[in-house]
């Protein structure tokens, strides 16, 4: 039998070269720009504007006057019929709105105005307060499931622990390549942003579960057996439905971040990078870690660097 878990310090250490370059671009941001992430006006604050064309547009042609004009930061979305759009800038005056509604218009026809106004940054702040309220929820919310439901099996409580590790493990991953493309590619973090990390901490848990599940079965049917031996066999038992289902789900994301449009690429991309590091947490970090626990490996490891300090000093 091929023995996945026996590698897992090559897993931890893999998990640590992706994160750590993360954890230092988010340093530098917050050193550099106040914050480890670049906002968008979803959090400190624009103009909110809302046209509806004659025709259907594209969201990225009617980007292009605002980009052209210096508003990089510009967001569009279509709403409805695609001949309503959706802008989230920074703060204009009059005179540039007139001169970007005339711009607007000779390219793609008369527009009526439906609404415009100020986003103020409590937006924002509300909206990290609400995320922040419903990560803390869930976290608890999985550690009491899977207390319950792996009540029969010793030490349920490690099962989740080890789940809410893979999960923080996915949020600094997600978060970390985030920040180093707001440095490269001055990409802001918005409302869509959040969204697409709680999705993730869904998809995270829910890979796990499955892992964890076949670890429940297979302990009282193999007793003569280790537990990692147990915990090797369950993984490559549920291996195949993991990646199959996992795969699936991003093959359809590739295709979206390719023909999506420019308007949901950083949704679609954060979604992509967390689904991807959900499926390698679920399989090299959760189900290790519970062997890793079971076997006491972290006591080893710092008995046995106690005893080197001395011959070192």
């Amino acid at each position: 039998m091929f023995n996945i878990v026996e590698k897992r310090g090559w897993y931890f250490l893999l998990s640590a070269l992706i994160i750590i370059p993360g954890l230092i671009a988010m340093i530098y941001s917050t050193i550099t720009y106040g914050t480890p992430l670049r906002l968008s006006i979803d959090f400190t604050g624009g103009s909110f504007w809302e046209l509806r064309f004659a025709q259907p547009v594209q969201p990225a042609e009617v980007r292009e006057p605002f980009v052209d004009r210096g508003f990089t930061d510009t967001t569009v979305q279509t709403v409805g019929d695609g001949r309503t759009v959706v802008i989230r800038l920074k703060e204009i005056d009059n005179e540039t709105k007139v001169a970007l509604r005339q711009a607007l218009e000779e390219r793609f026809g008369p527009a009526d105005e439906l609404q415009f106004r100020s986003v103020g940054p409590a937006i924002g702040r509300e909206v990290t307060q609400a995320a922040t309220i419903a990560v803390i929820a869930a976290s608890l919310a999985i550690l009491g499931f899977i207390i319950v439901a792996f009540r029969r099996v010793p030490h349920p409580f490690r099962f989740g622990i080890c789940a809410i590790v893979a999960m923080i493990h996915d949020i600094l991953v997600t978060t970390g390549l985030f920040s180093i493309a707001s440095l490269i590619l001055k990409w802001e973090v918005d409302a869509l942003f959040l969204s697409a990390l709680l999705t993730v901490i869904g998809f995270s848990v829910q890979d796990t579960i499955v892992v964890f599940d076949r670890i429940r079965e297979n302990i009282p049917k193999r007793r003569g057996e280790s537990f990692e031996t147990v915990v090797n066999r369950s993984l490559l038992e549920t291996l195949h439905r993991s990646l199959a289902t996992q795969l699936n789900a991003i093959f359809v994301m590739i295709a979206i971040l390719l023909f999506g449009g420019a308007t949901i690429k950083q949704f679609i991309a954060t979604m992509l990078v967390g689904l991807i590091s959900g499926t390698y947490s679920s399989i090299f970090n959760a189900v290790p870690l519970l062997v890793v626990w079971e076997q006491g490996d972290l006591r080893r490891l710092w008995l046995r660097l106690r005893r080197h300090q001395p011959a070192t000093a």
